[in-house]
C-alpha cells in the first residue's frame, strides 16, 4: 500500500457552518465513494481543519487519487444542502505549506 500522504487529496471550497461537522464529513465520504465522482474506497476524511472549507480526503487505492484528480468538476451535492457547492481536488504532496512563507532578513 502507499504511503498515505500518497493517497491522499486535499479539498477545498466545503460549505462551512451550514451542516453539522460530522455530517458534513459524511456527505465527502459518500461523494468520493460514488463511481461518478471517479471515486473509490474512502479510509478516513479529515474535517474540519485548521483551515476554513477544506478537508482532506485519505483514500484506500492510489489509483483513486489519480481518478478523482482527472475528474474535471466536483460538485459536492445532497438531499441536505440547498445547492451544489463546486470542490477543488489537489494532491496532498503538492500542498508544501504554502501557507507558511519564511523571510529571512540578512543583516548587510
Amino acid at each position: 500500500q502507499a504511503a498515505k500522504s500518497a493517497r491522499t487529496v486535499v479539498i477545498t471550497g466545503v460549505p462551512d457552518g451550514l451542516l453539522h461537522d460530522d455530517v458534513m464529513a459524511d456527505i465527502l465520504v459518500i461523494h468520493f465513494q460514488l463511481s461518478k465522482n471517479n471515486g473509490g474506497d474512502v479510509e478516513e476524511v479529515l474535517y474540519p481543519t485548521m483551515e476554513k472549507g477544506v478537508a482532506y480526503v485519505t483514500f484506500e487505492d492510489q489509483e483513486v487519487v489519480e481518478s478523482v484528480l482527472k475528474k474535471d468538476e466536483h460538485r459536492l451535492e445532497d438531499k441536505r444542502l440547498s445547492r451544489y457547492y463546486p470542490l477543488k481536488v489537489t494532491r496532498y504532496c503538492e500542498q508544501v505549506s504554502a501557507f507558511r512563507i519564511y523571510l529571512v532578513v540578512l543583516p548587510l
